[in-house]
């Protein structure tokens, strides 16, 4: 699945470590999803999108696999 992670992270100035620490997780999970290497539970992908006040469907794009 892939996503706009980065892009939205970047867009309000946080670094991974800033984000990891608001969502609850580790700088590494946040390393992988933005790699595209893990996907999230549905439990914190809806933490992120809320995080950052857009749809889930904003942030993660299922690509048909």
């Amino acid at each position: 699945m892939k996503n706009r992670l980065r892009e939205l992270r970047e867009k309000k100035g946080l670094t991974q470590e800033e984000l990891a620490r608001a969502l609850g997780v580790t700088r590494q999970t946040i390393i992988a999803i933005e790699k595209g290497k893990y996907d999230p539970s549905l439990k914190l992908a809806f933490r992120i999108a809320r995080f950052f006040g857009v749809k889930i469907e904003d942030v993660f794009i299922y690509d048909g696999e």
